[in-house]
């Protein structure tokens, strides 16, 4: 398979009360640690060192090496280790248990992409690109911020009932 033939549906995931796993402790991992702390707390962080900036985040930290019993009982796992070839192992661990897996950098690996978010209030706007072009979808993202901002975009309080 080709990275132009991957097709991701763009979903919301209820993460409410779940186990989410970060592998990795670099900027990578830091970065992809950012932004799920604007949605999660709930998150174990597992790398033989991590940034000083991870070590900030409201996450359980683990310093170690990967080891596959490291991934039982998660519901996500996002891997960010650098290490391509520890990245595909993990993958192939994650995908025996039926663990949704994100390797990043790496589209032909992954289970699921995160877009790039806009996060106001209860309102996210994600913007994605099937991974084929994550600047495009941070400059679209950045273009949508923008809007808001300027209140060119109003996100109003409308009836919560469905």
């Amino acid at each position: 398979m080709k990275r132009e033939d991957l097709q991701f549906l763009p979903i919301s995931i209820n993460v409410t009360g779940k186990k989410i796993l970060l592998i990795g402790g670099g900027k990578v991992a830091t970065h992809k640690g950012t932004i799920l702390a604007r949605f999660v707390n709930q998150v174990t962080v597992i790398a033989p060192e991590f940034t000083s900036e991870i070590k900030e985040l409201p996450f359980t930290f683990i310093e170690k090496e990967y080891d596959k019993t490291d991934l039982e009982g998660f519901f996500l796992v996002y891997v960010c280790t650098g290490n391509h070839e520890l990245n595909r192992q993990i993958k192939e661990d994650a995908e025996e248990q039926n663990i949704l897996t994100s390797v990043c950098d790496a589209p032909l690996l992954c289970d699921f992409v995160s877009p790039a978010i806009q996060k106001t209030g209860d309102i996210t706007i994600a913007v994605g690109s099937n991974a084929q072009n994550v600047f495009q979808s941070v400059d679209i993202r950045n273009q949508i911020k923008v809007l808001i901002d300027s209140g060119q975009i109003v996100i109003k309080e409308v009836n919560k009932g469905i």
